[in-house]
């Protein structure tokens, strides 16, 4: 069975995030956020805490990469879907050069340009797509619908 890995940040991305997974119904199904209690949400699944950083704090960020790197060697997912933020850049980072299929759904929040973690995921997703029409690109980002 194909291990999908679901990772993102708390808050909307989180919400967004689950928002797809009936699209991977087939798959096992495992999560990772930065926010502890979530696992609530999904009791029956493996959940992995990652910390919280942001471009402000360089060591957290550092930490938060390790922690990423070690949680994909843990899982080995087939696939990682993730809607950002730092974490799921890390993710994405990490799982294409351990041989993961990669999915970034930029969040609906960024309606007027693409996040930050957003613009550098390109390089790392096999399948970039953002949830506003007019940010689509030929080169990508694509859209194909939102998930709010």
């Amino acid at each position: 069975m194909t291990k999908a890995l679901f990772v993102s940040s708390s808050g909307g991305h989180w919400v967004q995030m689950c928002r797809l997974e009936p699209a991977f119904s087939d798959c096992e199904l495992i999560y990772a956020s930065t926010e502890r209690s979530y696992h609530q949400h999904h009791p029956d699944n493996a959940f992995y805490y990652i910390p919280d950083a942001s471009r402000w704090n360089k060591l957290r960020l550092l930490w938060q990469a390790f922690v990423v790197l070690i949680t994909l060697l843990k899982v080995r997912p087939d696939v990682i879907i993730t809607t950002g933020a730092s974490v799921g850049l890390f993710a994405l980072f990490f799982g294409r050069k351990l041989g993961s299929k990669t999915i970034w759904v930029d969040s609906i929040a960024n309606c007027d340009t693409l996040s930050l973690s957003g613009i550098k995921a390109k390089k790392y997703a096999d399948l970039y797509l953002t949830q506003w029409e007019h940010l689509a690109d030929d080169d990508g980002p694509l859209f194909a619908g939102s998930v709010i």
